[in-house]
């Protein structure tokens, strides 16, 4: 395996080392692979082998462009030190592995070997004094199945857009997100796909990043909620909370299945809900009424593993006292929600909470998946995946930098900004703020709370667990670009109220508002400086029509710049429709083609037209970014744009300055979209909506595309290898009929 050895020379003495001059080397070892986790991803052990994990990656770099810190070493000049980028997964046999030889790697002669470089490859973002710190999340999505396009609007897209926005707007900011992939869920999907909880989550976590790459959302880091950090921070959050008194000890009622010998959590069981009467109620929360329910008072409940009648037994469980946090909520919540911009329904939905009082909510579950509760009268128990996942937002930005609570406990600098649907509210209004409150360590809470309604899909539902609607991976299939679905999705967002995906409007806004509309000036301002001023801007002499138009302009952009920065996402797209609008009318009754043929004064006229037309398509190329990056990017390359319009358009007052000067030449332009014919339309409509596509009926593309992502996202190829055979064999026994976890699997987890 090819490794990195590094020389570095001018080492400064102290707290950290600066490294000023490497020399990297890539050469061959002899390694003897193994599974756990030590001290350093590979060792150089007395006989002259080097002993390395799997759970490392060991790739040949040219450091040679970056200044590299080294933290917590004592080094001497000259050393070699080996450069490894490490993973999170971690299995049991790792922790069984890692037992039997941490006596040996303990040992004080391999001592001076226990270095843990932190090579950083890129800037890691931290808030800075003086200027806007935002830190944006958006609601960590399960990991046991494939986004369908409400969950892409509600979450990841909204935040992305805002993310990109408030970079143009020259604010300081981190976006981070991740899977959420401990709970009832995993189980059952492993369950149902018979793997591993842990080979589902890497399946499917990467999975997940595939589409939201293809999406162009663009996190500054993408985790996942099991790994250390995720242990570690929520087990301190839970211990700081039980030391301020707001944990109470009950015994609850809980539904258990006989047949399968286990206590039911919220998501294996499933009956009519109290409140409506719904018939597919889960034992969390009903999809229809959107109510909150204990599991025991579903009528008629079944066990959703075996579909047997559960009965009611007892259980010891820890709660999270509510009512005993509800005035500091309250307070908090006073100010939150009147300094900063809560959504609606955000508002609304804490509001009935606090109004209907709050009661005692139960932190832990009877589960073998999930982050340990550590309290020992509790240690066959695990958190409770509503306790735990909102913490996985610190776990991420810790395995991100280790400045992390730079970040998370630093409210008077950050401003907190969560992304989610309608469901997740409670959630993040209540129950994670009083966890944080309850820890009394200065977290930094939420400032800004936005959240949508429902997205639909045509006259029905979108439903992951019933697989209606479309998907991540099928709109990536349509060979519709995914500008275009970004555009659409945003057109559509459910802000204030529920919209739906149609088929049929998506050709029809893509056809009127971006092919005819925005697709029609742009080009048309372009053609205009290549046909009749050989590429180069013309020069301008504004009359008072020009100067009303770009003062109507102006007053665009001035919307747009509210809306975007109170995170009206939809709204704010339509005022750079608007300008679009506005120049295609401006073109049309100056008629540049015709004034290019007359005398001097008319050439003038047609000169301005074309130059104003064209510094208006420059600018909407940088309010587009935010929305559609690729079709942005296209055309501030067919502008030839300078990157200076980008850095400073929507910065300070946000006013329009024609960035394309006379002279200035242009690239080459051409059509920016396409026509949706009403036959590809229907076509697609026929082959992707309706029903996500089963797994069983492709065995080798999933596995084939989670080792893609996997290699790509830096896990040990070998490993990839190793799972994506797993996940096949897998799912070939369940295309064979047979739905049980091979007995090595079993022997893994079990």
């Amino acid at each position: 395996l090819p490794l990195v050895k590094m020389y570095y020379q001018n080492v400064s003495c102290g707290d950290k080392f600066q490294i000023t001059k490497i020399k990297s080397l890539t050469f061959q070892v002899i390694v003897v692979p193994f599974l756990s986790r030590p001290a350093l991803p590979a060792l150089l052990l007395p006989s002259g082998l080097h002993l390395f994990s799997s759970n490392a990656i060991c790739r040949s770099v040219d450091y040679s462009p970056f200044c590299l810190v080294i933290y917590e070493c004592q080094c001497q000049v000259g050393m070699n030190v080996e450069a490894h980028n490490p993973i999170e997964a971690v299995s049991v046999a790792d922790v069984v592995l890692w037992a039997a030889l941490y006596p040996v790697l303990s040992d004080s002669s391999l001592a001076y070997m226990k270095i843990k470089p932190q090579i950083c490859l890129f800037p890691i973002s931290l808030p800075h004094e003086g200027k806007r710190n935002l830190l944006v999340t958006s609601a960590l999505p399960y990991v046991n199945n494939v986004p369908h396009l409400g969950n892409i609007i509600g979450c990841v897209l909204s935040a992305d857009v805002f993310s990109r926005y408030g970079r143009l707007r020259g604010w300081n900011l981190l976006f981070v997100c991740g899977t959420d992939e401990y709970g009832t869920a995993t189980e059952n999907k492993a369950r149902e796909e018979g793997l591993t909880p842990q080979q589902i989550c890497d399946k499917y976590h990467a999975i997940h990043s595939s589409i939201y790459k293809w999406f162009q959302i663009d996190f500054d880091f993408f985790g996942r909620t099991t790994t250390e950090k995720q242990t570690e921070i929520a087990q301190d959050i839970f211990w700081r909370i039980h030391k301020h008194g707001f944990l109470i000890e009950d015994t609850v009622e809980q539904l258990r299945c006989e047949k399968c010998q286990r206590f039911l959590a919220d998501r294996f069981v499933e009956g009519i809900c109290p409140h409506c009467s719904y018939p597919e109620a889960r034992g969390d929360q009903c999809d229809k009424c959107g109510r909150l329910i204990n599991a025991v008072e579903l009528r008629e409940p079944q066990c959703k593993v075996c579909r047997q009648t559960p009965v009611v037994r007892s259980s010891k469980h820890l709660f999270l006292d509510l009512p005993k946090l509800e005035p500091q909520l309250e307070q908090w919540l006073e100010k939150s929600t009147s300094t900063g911009d809560w959504t609606a329904n955000a508002k609304q939905i804490t509001r009935s909470w606090l109004r209907d009082g709050l009661k005692p909510r139960c932190i832990t579950r009877d589960l073998r998946w999930g982050t340990p509760v550590p309290h020992p009268d509790f240690k066959e128990k695990v958190f409770y995946v509503w306790f735990d996942a909102p913490i996985g937002y610190l776990s991420i930005t810790a395995n991100y930098t280790d400045k992390w609570e730079k970040w998370w406990k630093n409210p008077h600098q950050v401003e907190l900004y969560n992304f989610m649907a309608k469901d997740n509210v409670p959630f993040h209004s209540v129950v994670f703020p009083c966890s944080l409150l309850g820890a009394q360590d200065n977290y930094t809470l939420v400032s800004h709370l936005i959240a949508t309604e429902y997205l639909n899909y045509e006259d029905t539902k979108f439903s992951k667990s019933r697989g209606v609607g479309v998907f991540g991976d099928m709109a990536k299939d349509t060979g519709i670009p995914s500008d275009v679905w970004r555009f659409y999705l945003l057109y559509v967002r459910p802000e204030g109220q529920d919209s739906a995906f149609s088929w049929a409007d998506m050709a029809l806004k893509n056809n009127s508002e971006l092919l005819n509309n925005l697709g029609n000036f742009i080009n048309r301002a372009g053609m205009f400086v290549t046909k009749f001023f050989e590429g180069c801007v013309p020069a301008m002499e504004l009359q008072q029509e020009d100067k009303k138009l770009l003062a109507l302009v102006g007053w665009e952009l001035q919307q747009y710049i509210q809306l975007m920065d109170k995170v009206k996402i939809r709204d704010a797209l339509r005022h750079i429709l608007n300008i679009s609008r506005h120049g295609n009318q401006y073109i049309q009754v100056n008629e540049p083609w015709k004034k290019i043929k007359g005398g001097d004064t008319e050439r003038q006229r047609a000169g301005t037209v074309t130059g104003v037309s064209v510094n208006i398509a420059c600018l909407l190329s940088v309010m587009l970014l935010p929305y559609m990056p690729t079709v942005s990017q296209t055309i501030r390359d067919q502008l030839n744009a300078p990157q200076s319009c980008v850095n400073t358009m929507l910065q300070g007052t946000g006013t329009f300055v024609c960035s394309l000067s006379a002279g200035h030449r242009i690239g080459t332009v051409s059509p920016l979209f396409q026509k949706l014919e009403v036959d590809q339309i229907e076509a697609l409509k026929k082959r992707f909506g309706g029903q996500q596509r089963a797994s069983s009926t492709q065995p080798a593309a999933v596995p084939a595309a989670a080792a893609e992502v996997a290699t790509s996202n830096g896990v040990d190829p070998e490993k990839a290898k190793q799972l994506t055979q797993a996940v096949t064999e897998q799912v070939r026994l369940l295309a064979s009929g047979n739905t049980r976890l091979s007995d090595q699997l079993c022997t893994q987890f079990f």
